[in-house]
């Protein structure tokens, strides 16, 4: 029989992640402050988040998964979270532009009592990117709700010229990193059934 799944994320891409793989989930955001500490390092910082939403929102029932990821882009020690506007997402785009950054995306599981969690890690390099070009990809209004300010699953991935890693990870929820998890906590995937009992 297979498991209930809360995604602990108001993330349409991490739900599209989760659907991908056949498996149906109640979303249910967790309100927890994302903000970083000033000494937190990147990897921390995602993984501290997740394991934080996926523990806020878990459910009562401890048969229950909760899922809850976080992510982050970093560029030259730098910290890029979503933009705070069209402006913010213009520089950080043009910050990118022809040069290689970091994803750091946190993924957190949590049933009953138990909580696991990892980071998972990948490196995606821009192409050289255009005032016209960066102007017109803000206007979609697609970079506005998302780490770096790009969303590689959308328009966004006409930017990028490379990946090395897993593209799940830049998306925002590692499939590697969920399947991995999973019998940590008693669980396994199984393609057509979803999360099950091991």
């Amino acid at each position: 029989m297979n498991v209930p799944v809360v995604l602990a994320s108001a993330s349409p891409r991490r739900a599209e992640v989760l659907a991908m793989l056949g498996i149906s989930c109640t979303v249910a955001p967790a309100g927890v402050e994302e903000r970083r500490g000033p000494e937190e390092s990147p990897r921390r910082y995602v993984e501290r988040l997740s394991r934080e939403k996926a523990v806020a929102a878990k459910h009562a029932d401890p048969g229950t998964l909760t899922v809850a990821g976080d992510t982050v882009v970093v560029f030259g020690g730098r910290v890029l979270e979503k933009p705070a506007d069209p402006v913010d997402a213009a520089a950080m785009l043009a910050t990118l532009s022809g040069k290689a950054h970091t994803v750091y995306s946190g993924l957190a599981l949590t049933r009953g009592k138990r909580t696991r969690s990892r980071v998972a890690l990948a490196r995606v390099v821009f192409h050289d990117l255009g005032p016209d070009l960066i102007e017109r990809y803000v206007e979609t209004g697609e970079p506005l709700d998302k780490a770096g300010a790009y969303g590689i699953q959308g328009c966004g991935s006409a930017l990028v010229k490379e990946i090395e890693g897993d593209y799940f990870t830049v998306v925002g929820l590692s499939v590697a990193a969920f399947v991995t998890l999973l019998p940590e906590l008693g669980l396994e995937y199984r393609p057509g059934d979803g999360v099950v009992e091991r």
